[in-house]
């Protein structure tokens, strides 16, 4: 018979996915197959027929001739006992039918195959068994038991001495407080700190100090080679002047005035002469000391000893640490807009905390603050000074400052360290100790619930705020339930199982 006289035969004989696979083996080993072929009387492919010894095993809806003298036997266990068992004979003899395994258990569906020695025949019919098992599922007959269902996870049992080896926690609602934990950076405490500007215009001169030393207020930082200073104290120089003269004018007019030597009007105008000489005396003074003279000169210029060298001046505002010099000599100022120093009191600094809006309610003024850093094994301790009322638009947070002592000076300023604030009001919820919370396939946390029956039960819940060594359960639990804490492994290795 040739190979398409083959093909129409087993399409008029309904084709089973059995006839497919004989039919692409066939292409394989054509001339071989069609040798064999040719010797059987018919072929109708339902299910592949079994020999067990000499005796044909027919499956459902199946008939073949093939020449039992060419075969020894043929066993095909299933890769269920179930299976197996539906089709045995009473008596321990060999099935009638054969049960056919899922492609996905093949290796477990096949244990012994058997089949005539010395035929080329017999490759191809263990082939074909192997894809009949690979392509068709353990199909009971018709009429037979319905598939089983698939296992869900039960409770699990433990015996006494199990029992005694677990330890249980009673879920009851608990007071705790929350506590934020987030970043923050280390800033100079504004109050303490300030940005010195050049008072006047003019070249630097020469630099007094060094960076990080400690200043005093009214230390000189710089001297600057200033006209503005120089034009400064000329001017005080002769408003001083000015006002001194004016002033005897004035009091000898008066002393003329008694006698009636001069006119009233004439008495009363060099009163007025002599007010207007004395506020431009003290407006050029205001103007000295707005340039950081320090008395001592002014008081020199007064008894009319001018300095000798005319120059300007920095002074430090505050007392503190030097923590900036911005400035060098020859280095041109101007007055009013150029920063020449930084002084700031590192005894206090202030802690700029990233708080998001989810933890924004827990957090008020005067909670107190741990601050934690590399440099100190201690936490600093701080509080939340100010809450800002905007909301960074590229971190979606809000700014948290917090005041904190700074001993050794070890907080420096763009440092990152880690903020922990204590809500100061207390919160309430069902509390469950770390060690009871389990984890799934999915990784879902659960727990193991104590049942009335002495059973354990699985309940997932849902983890909210960890409080120390417990989690909040927000839900899935009830007050009151019993949960396992210790040995919870145990169990879920036992319900694995």
């Amino acid at each position: 018979m040739k190979s398409k006289e083959l093909a129409r035969v087993l399409k008029s004989q309904n084709m089973s996915q059995t006839g497919q696979v004989l039919l692409r083996m066939r292409r394989v080993r054509g001339a071989l197959l069609l040798r064999r072929t040719q010797r059987h009387s018919s072929l109708s492919i339902g299910h592949l027929p079994l020999f067990i010894g000499n005796a044909q095993c027919p499956m459902p809806n199946a008939q073949c001739s093939i020449r039992r003298e060419k075969w020894s036997e043929v066993s095909l266990v299933s890769r269920t006992t179930e299976c197996w068992e539906k089709r045995r004979g009473k008596g321990g003899e060999p099935p009638e039918s054969v049960v056919h395994a899922s492609g996905s258990r093949l290796a477990r569906s096949i244990r012994v195959l058997r089949v005539f020695r010395g035929s080329p025949f017999s490759f191809l019919l263990a082939v074909g068994l192997a894809a009949v098992v690979s392509l068709t599922g353990c199909s009971p007959q018709a009429g037979g038991d319905p598939p089983a269902s698939s296992v869900t996870a039960s409770n699990v049992t433990l015996t006494a001495a199990q029992r005694g080896q677990i330890q249980f926690y009673t879920v009851e609602p608990s007071e705790f407080r929350r506590v934020i934990n987030t970043t923050g950076t280390v800033d100079f405490d504004a109050d303490q700190a300030t940005t010195i500007l050049a008072p006047f215009s003019g070249p630097v001169a020469r630099l007094l100090v060094s960076l990080g030393s400690e200043v005093k207020e009214g230390q000189p930082l710089a001297t600057v080679d200033s006209p503005d200073f120089a034009t400064a104290i000329s001017a005080y120089r002769k408003a001083l002047a000015t006002a001194r003269i004016s002033r005897r004018i004035a009091d000898f007019d008066q002393e003329l005035l008694k006698h009636s030597a001069i006119r009233q009007r004439d008495a009363e105008q060099a009163q007025i002469d002599a007010a207007g000489a004395e506020a431009d005396r003290d407006a050029a003074l205001q103007e000295l000391r707005s340039l950081k003279v320090d008395d001592q000169t002014i008081k020199a210029i007064e008894d009319g000893h001018p300095p000798s060298k005319i120059e300007g001046i920095i002074r430090a505002p505050i007392s503190g640490t030097l923590v900036e010099k911005l400035v060098t000599p020859g280095q041109l100022l101007q007055a009013g807009a150029t920063a020449c120093f930084t002084v700031a009191d590192l005894s206090r600094v202030w802690i700029m905390a990233q708080v998001f809006d989810s933890d924004i309610a827990s957090v008020k003024v005067g909670d107190p603050v741990q601050i934690q850093t590399d440099v100190s094994a201690q936490p600093f301790a701080g509080t939340v000074d100010n809450i800002s009322a905007l909301v960074d638009p590229d971190t979606r947070s809000v700014a948290v400052r917090v005041v904190a002592q700074n001993p050794g000076d070890l907080l420096k300023k763009r440092m990152y360290v880690r903020v922990l604030i204590q809500a100061g009001k207390p919160s309430t919820g069902l509390l469950a100790p770390v060690s009871a919370i389990l984890r799934d396939d999915e990784d879902l946390p659960f727990v193991y619930v104590a049942q009335s029956d002495g059973s354990f039960a699985r309940q997932r819940v849902t983890e909210g705020y960890r409080a120390g060594n417990s989690y909040e359960i927000t839900s899935g639990l009830k007050p009151g339930q019993h949960i396992v804490t210790e040995g919870g492994l145990f169990v879920q290795f036992l319900q694995n199982q």
